[in-house]
């Protein structure tokens, strides 16, 4: 079993992040994939970083691929990308992948892929305090889940944004691999953490999901997949969506909803719909705080 970490030497920001983690940690070459050399970390037990030639969000199956060509079981996936925004706001963001809808930019139509509740919170956090230590100002967030690939292991992407001039700096570049080999230090697995961290499963809100990042720098909870407003406004969310969202969200014990996003009204409709779930909806009231 493993953890990998995929690279794309068609993103500037993921090659950066890659090599970045090279400099910073010892490593060994031991194999080829993609015609790319394939690292396996000399410190951290499992850890192995591999390297792509086409698009992260286009290339399915990447698990069956690396455990077919390499011998190597993985068990939890972390891509290394960038981010594009057409505010083109400096951002360091952390997402699960998946479709609520058509497959427009990679996956399966209306499949999500397992998320990393536990890990992509405790990386998150780990990044707002790297953060403070430079002069740079990123927005730190997650973001709701949205495109492929498709993988059957849980998975993330962690990524730098969002324009190109932020893609080619180091300095966030080491923000995210520093964070990254501190979290792979402690916690590989969701399994790893305690079983006293709450995990949630979003619902509302906007694309760069400001409440539940809120939520998380204050609370003891971990988020797992996020269902924005649009896609709820667009009809591609059912019951079925819910269910999908919470089946593919390891360890899940409530839903939170964005409840300043919606009306009273629609609220009351969650809730109600929320019913058949057997998971609770809850406030941050009753989270406790870090």
């Amino acid at each position: 079993m493993a953890v990998i970490i995929i690279s794309s030497s068609t993103d500037p920001a993921s090659t950066n992040i890659k090599n970045c983690l090279l400099e910073n940690t010892s490593w060994e070459e031991i194999d080829i994939f993609c015609k790319n050399p394939v690292y396996i970390n000399n410190t951290l037990e499992d850890i192995f970083l591999v390297t792509i030639n086409d698009s992260k969000i286009q290339h399915e199956n990447v698990d069956k691929e690396i455990k077919n060509q390499l011998g190597i079981t993985p068990r939890q996936a972390i891509f290394i990308s960038r981010h594009r925004s057409k505010m083109a706001r400096p951002s360091l963001t952390v997402h699960p992948i998946g479709n609520y809808g058509d497959a427009q930019f990679g996956g399966n139509d209306k499949t999500l892929v397992k998320s990393s509740p536990r890990l992509m919170t405790h990386l998150l956090r780990l990044i707002k305090r790297n953060l403070k230590t430079t002069t740079l100002n990123y927005q730190i967030c997650f973001e709701v889940t949205h495109h492929g690939p498709y993988l059957e292991i849980p998975t993330f992407f962690v990524e730098v944004g969002s324009t190109e001039n932020e893609w080619n700096k180091k300095e966030p570049a080491t923000i995210i691999a520093q964070s990254l080999l501190e979290l792979l230090e402690k916690y590989r697995y969701e399994e790893d953490f305690p079983n006293d961290v709450p995990v949630l499963v979003g619902v509302g809100g906007g694309h760069y999901a400001p409440r539940f990042t809120d939520v998380v720098f204050e609370k003891n909870a971990a988020f797992g997949h996020m269902i924005p407003k649009y896609h709820i406004d667009a009809g591609n969310i059912n019951l079925e969506s819910f269910e999908n969202a919470l089946k593919a969200t390891p360890n899940v014990s409530g839903i939170y909803i964005h409840k300043k996003s919606f009306k009273k009204s629609e609220v009351t409709q969650f809730k109600e719909m929320f019913k058949n779930t057997n998971i609770p909806v809850i406030s941050s009231k009753e989270l406790p705080y870090l």
